[in-house]
């Protein structure tokens, strides 16, 4: 009867998955999991690696993999929050030592986020292996370009281990505008742009977005078994230190709009990125951002704030398949009258042009406000197709 029990839970689980549309990660083979074909290219060269905590394969970190099979590894370059994924959300991360391993680490954060020809120097190729989420400010995609511009201004060849995007189900939000590029988002794409890593390298190759229209050569190391159509679930690291589950992931696009506001999204707290609020708001809804390992200086430290808890909202938001903005434009309603700055600069380069804050003040309706993207997502869509690799959703 027991038995019965467990494989009638088992069902309605795997019917549950298959009715939001989710993918385990376990069902997917990485990139860096087809070791075969990507080997063969590193045996016998200098090679250099960027990654972070995310770069696994199986369980192990892509570094001490690749040195157990006599890969002579040069150098490591470490992206926001460190190769250990350990660093605060725009924290200065250190050049130095790895200490498991003494290999040279070189920060790809705060001033130095481009390789320099004296960092390549020696190297004969550079492989990439970071998570991303499929978020336009996420800022790992600006760092692979900018890699990608390095290698091919110094002539190295670039190796991308692919890993599944699990916000590429869909693609939504404002399209970014060229006055608001920075680290947030390089190029003109909407918020949420519904491609791998791979697949992204190859667009800003192809298109000729690098720096005097260069071409990076480049090497994608495909996924097997992934489901474009399908949220990814359950990844195996933390993307980053305050993207600590699936729901926070599955947030982070409408989530991270917040940036540029005065609202806390909870950083310091156990449920970053599932939680809005502040002292000036009024809810039964409360939390207070406390100094973390991860979130060393949060928004409101140690001052009670009232808001909402986003977590029950998980399902709709897989159902949605969009950018959130209804808690956006309930938030600013509700600082309409209040005697505070609601947005600051940094909401424009989140959002990527300076259009939504407008509408937002100006109370052009939601509806509205999606219409007025879709012209520009359509011509997006057009050339994203020419540089996938999986099947469309």
């Amino acid at each position: 009867m027991r038995f019965l029990l467990f494989l009638i839970l088992v069902i309605d689980v795997s019917c549950l998955f298959a009715q939001v549309g989710i993918q385990p990660y376990q069902s997917i083979s990485s990139g860096a999991q087809q070791m075969d074909v990507y080997l063969p290219k590193l045996i016998n060269r200098k090679v250099a690696v960027v990654t972070n905590a995310s770069g696994l394969v199986g369980k192990k970190h892509l570094i001490d993999t690749l040195l157990t099979h006599h890969i002579n590894i040069v150098k490591v370059f470490g992206p926001e929050h460190g190769i250990r994924g350990t660093a605060d959300a725009g924290e200065k991360v250190k050049s130095g030592k790895d200490p498991l391993t003494n290999i040279t680490v070189i920060s790809l954060y705060g001033s130095h986020k481009k390789p320099t020809k004296e960092d390549l120097k020696g190297i004969d190729v550079v492989v990439y292996d970071i998570q991303d989420v499929g978020v336009r400010f996420y800022t790992y995609i600006s760092t692979m370009t900018y890699v990608m511009e390095a290698c091919a201004e110094n002539n190295k060849e670039l190796i991308i281990l692919d890993r599944p995007n699990p916000n590429g189900f869909y693609i939504d939000g404002p399209v970014m505008t060229n006055g608001y590029k920075s680290f947030l988002g390089l190029h003109n794409v909407p918020l949420v742009y519904g491609m791998t890593c791979g697949e992204y390298a190859q667009m800003v190759n192809g298109e000729g977005w690098l720096k005097n229209k260069l071409s990076c050569r480049l090497t994608i190391i495909p996924l097997l078994h992934y489901d474009r159509s399908k949220f990814v679930s359950g990844l195996p690291v933390k993307p980053s230190p305050n993207l600590p589950n699936d729901t926070a992931v599955l947030l982070y696009p409408g989530m991270g709009l917040f940036e540029g506001t005065i609202v806390s999204l909870g950083r310091g707290t156990d449920v970053p990125f599932q939680v809005l609020g502040s002292p000036h708001h009024k809810s039964d809804f409360n939390f207070t951002p406390r100094s973390t390992l991860v979130s060393k200086r949060p928004k409101y430290q140690d001052t009670l704030c009232y808001g909402v808890d986003l977590r029950p909202t998980f399902s709709d938001e897989l159902m949605h398949r969009r950018v959130n903005l209804k808690h956006l434009i309930y938030f600013y309603e509700s600082y309409r009258n209040a005697d505070v700055k609601f947005f600051d600069r940094n909401f424009n380069f989140h959002a990527g042009n300076d259009v939504l804050m407008k509408q937002i003040i100006n109370r052009v309706p939601e509806v509205e406000i999606r219409k007025s993207w879709q012209e520009e997502i359509e011509a997006f869509k057009l050339i994203r197709k020419k540089y996938l690799i999986y099947k469309d959703f």
